[in-house]
């Protein structure tokens, strides 16, 4: 197995407790990882507290503010022939980076990312669909059960061989959420939309037509879902960025790449979603089977919509 570096990006304080549960888990690794990076993204209170975690390699974001910055900045310090990514809120299974690493063996694998399960902070509302799980970042109702080579991975819980982000350029940045303390506090705490591990997992392939990503489901985490992210309003907001999300990656990736896998997902899996839950409804007489299938509706509209909003902003 490639020895690997292991990257946690924070931004606010309020998730410290997150943070320090996302460390400990890195610790209790099957395969224990050349080091472990704690990249603190422009907050310097937040980095004095983090430069307390022991056994951690703690820097700041000299880079744009952001998640696609703050990635880069713990790759271009990492050491190892691998970088692997967790979310601040999130926690790692102690055989995660073995299942990670595994693949790598194939010369031809960029990188590997793994399942996200959602540990929700209070119940998972009845109405909320599997179908969409990407809503709060984790893996949906859809994706395959078993390893597969994709188009994209989830930054959550995501692999790269570091000659192949240094052969790209990294991440593009500017293009993916930029959070701070003070927005981290409102739903969403985004200002800008997210696509950057799509884009640039499209763009390595372009780059090099032989290399692939995989998804190795036994490689799982398990990401905290707070409150203010199983609303109605969050749920279509999410939706719509992410339609605008899309049409942004058309000018950067083009169409086929941005929307292949969006495709299938619209045609066979939100349809096959809407009919169980019509079947559950009827057979069953459970509304909630009906009000499911009613937000996978709603939630393709909202996606639908931000797409043609952010189409409509493109230079023709």
């Amino acid at each position: 197995m490639p020895d690997a570096s292991l990257i946690i990006c924070a931004y606010a304080e309020e998730r410290w407790e997150d943070v320090v549960a996302a460390v400990d888990s890195l610790r209790k690794q099957t395969v224990t990882p050349s080091e472990i990076i704690l990249v603190i993204d422009h907050n310097e209170r937040l980095f004095e507290r983090a430069k307390s975690l022991q056994g951690v390699v703690t820097i700041r974001n000299s880079r744009s503010r952001g998640a696609s910055g703050s990635r880069n900045a713990g790759v271009a310090t990492a050491n190892g022939a691998v970088a692997a990514f967790l979310d601040d809120d999130a926690v790692a299974d102690p055989d995660w980076l073995e299942m990670l690493l595994t693949p790598y063996a194939q010369p031809n694998v960029a990188g590997v990312g793994g399942r996200i399960d959602p540990n929700w902070t209070t119940q998972k509302p009845r109405w909320f669909p599997d179908e969409f799980n990407w809503v709060v970042g984790c893996t949906y109702l859809g994706m395959p059960m078993s390893t597969s080579t994709v188009r994209n991975l989830i930054g959550a819980n995501m692999s790269v061989r570091r000659d192949v982000w240094q052969s790209v350029g990294g991440f593009r940045e500017g293009f993916g959420n930029v959070k701070d303390a003070q927005n981290a506090r409102r739903a969403g705490g985004s200002s800008l939309v997210s696509c950057e591990e799509t884009e640039f997992c499209i763009r390595v392939c372009q780059a090099v037509p032989s290399m692939t990503w995989v998804y190795e489901p036994a490689a799982r985490v398990r990401h905290r879902v707070p409150s203010h992210r199983v609303t109605s309003r969050y749920f279509l907001s999410r939706c719509r960025k992410e339609g605008l999300a899309k049409a942004a990656l058309l000018s950067t990736v083009g169409r086929e790449s941005a929307l292949r896998t969006e495709r299938s997902y619209s045609r066979r899996t939100l349809p096959a979603g809407v009919a169980r839950g019509l079947q559950e409804a009827v057979a069953c007489r459970n509304v909630h089977g009906l009000t499911r299938a009613g937000a996978i509706v709603t939630g393709l509209s909202a996606t639908a919509a931000g797409f043609l909003e952010g189409c409509a902003r493109r230079p023709s």
